[in-house]
């Protein structure tokens, strides 16, 4: 007979714990500590036929690893291979997790169709049925993606030494379940041996896997924080309900960097790559007004040409109000201050209201020129011209500070039509090797000379 064991675990967070408590110790939550009974077996859930011949690893000295390069699998999709860093690696766990209904399994749905390898989609949400008239709606026909409604992994495991897939598609991680724990589908112990029996498979079979995880309403993914520590990637699938564009982040990413970014748009038929992300995020309007700038920033490796609107009224209610979407409100009252300080705007009895275009959230602190030029621009109701953008961090002091990768900055600013960009005077380049024109600027005194004198 196996040997029942009880454990206690908080299903928040994941904390093990030996007897009852009524609130967690750990991510202080209330209610949420759950007595699962935990059974063990001798046998295991994925054995491979070579397993009885597998044979011991031995240590080797570092200069003796053989480093050829891993082929990657090509995903058919271009936003996805760029967060990936290239493509999927042979024998990887890949975890995706996002709001519910944001398009997740969309996604990899859309994705298993095009792969050029057999794929074994197995859906514990969804019937047979229902992901055939999502795959009508999204695309055509392929004899490469197999279907599969099961939730044990046993089951699972079974038709994937029939099918021999190439690729496997879970979703979700958390509807699964394995006959060697009692407890029930989505338990903390529950999600971790299910994705330790995953593990198993992908490394010793070197086919990548691919969970989607469902996450708290706090918007981490659900389950014990050991999941995406076991994982090799995590994604992050981003967007509001109001907007049809969802970004595609990646957490965490042993293969590759973590600071890419995909663009998607939500179409009737699918999800749509984005490979020109100004087309979204700038508005495409013959007469700008006052208060608009276009500033270039970097996500990653990908430039991008961002819309900054701002508006500055008079306070009504004698308190000013300050209020930003997509931007850090204390770097706005920052620059609100610089402003009153340095250039001598009165600005402290003023709402304003900022807002980035395209319901993005940008940290980069190069869009800082942009930001003063479109407060200005809409303090003194003086339109900037359509084919002007900027790149600059502004200091303390008023000066303009340089930013990184400026280049590629002026690069895409090029690329997209802009007749000039305006950058920090300390910047190391020769504004003669550009078509465009890069005007210098070093205090925030020469901006506003340049624009409005």
């Amino acid at each position: 007979m196996a040997k029942l064991k009880t454990s206690f675990f908080c299903q928040s967070c994941g904390t093990n714990y030996a007897k009852w408590l009524g609130q967690c110790t750990s991510c202080k939550q209330w209610n949420t500590i759950v007595e699962e009974i935990i059974q063990k077996e001798e046998k295991q859930a994925w054995r491979s036929p070579s397993s009885e011949a597998k044979k011991v690893a031995k240590p080797l000295k570092i200069n003796e690893i053989s480093t050829s390069e891993e082929v990657r699998m090509n995903t058919t999709d271009g936003e996805l291979n760029r967060v990936l860093g290239g493509g999927l690696v042979p024998g990887s766990l890949t975890l995706l997790g996002g709001e519910p209904g944001i398009g997740k399994s969309t996604l990899l749905l859309q994705i298993s169709l095009k792969l050029p390898y057999k794929t074994l989609y197995v859906s514990g949400e969804e019937s047979q049925k229902q992901i055939k008239m999502r795959a009508e709606r999204i695309t055509g026909q392929t004899d490469n993606c197999f279907i599969l409604t099961e939730t044990k992994t046993q089951n699972i495991f079974r038709q994937i030494e029939e099918i021999e897939p190439e690729v496997v598609i879970i979703d979700s991680i958390q509807t699964l379940h394995t006959e060697y724990i009692e407890s029930s589908a989505g338990s903390i112990s529950q999600i971790r041996e299910c994705t330790a029996e995953l593990i198993k498979f992908a490394k010793e079979t070197n086919v990548p896997v691919i969970l989607i995880g469902h996450i708290t309403k706090d918007g981490t993914i659900a389950g014990p924080k050991i999941l995406e520590h076991m994982v090799d990637t995590v994604l992050q699938f981003e967007g509001d309900r109001n907007h049809v564009y969802r970004i595609l982040r990646a957490l965490k990413n042993r293969f590759g960097s973590t600071a890419e970014l995909g663009i998607y748009e939500m179409l009737g038929n699918g999800l749509r790559e984005v490979s020109n992300p100004s087309e979204i995020l700038i508005s495409n309007k013959d007469n700008y007004l006052s208060g608009t700038a276009i500033a270039t920033t970097i996500e990653g490796m990908r430039p991008l040409m961002i819309e900054i609107q701002a508006l500055v009224s008079t306070a009504v209610y004698g308190t000013p109000q300050r209020s930003t979407t997509g931007y850090n409100l204390k770097r706005l009252n920052m620059i609100l201050a610089v402003l009153e300080k340095r250039a001598g705007f009165r600005l402290g009895a003023k709402d304003v209201f900022l807002n980035i275009t395209g319901g993005i959230n940008v940290d980069d602190p190069a869009i800082d020129l942009a930001v003063v030029a479109a407060i200005l621009s809409s303090n003194e109701d003086i339109t900037i011209d359509k084919d002007f953008c900027f790149a600059g961090e502004v200091g303390l002091t008023g000066e303009i500070r340089p930013v990184n990768k400026v280049e590629q900055r002026i690069h895409e600013a090029e690329k997209l039509g802009f007749s000039t960009i305006f950058v920090s005077k300390h910047n190391k380049i020769n504004p003669k090797d550009f078509k465009i024109d890069v005007r210098m600027v070093s205090k925030i005194e020469d901006l506003v000379e340049q624009l409005f004198g």
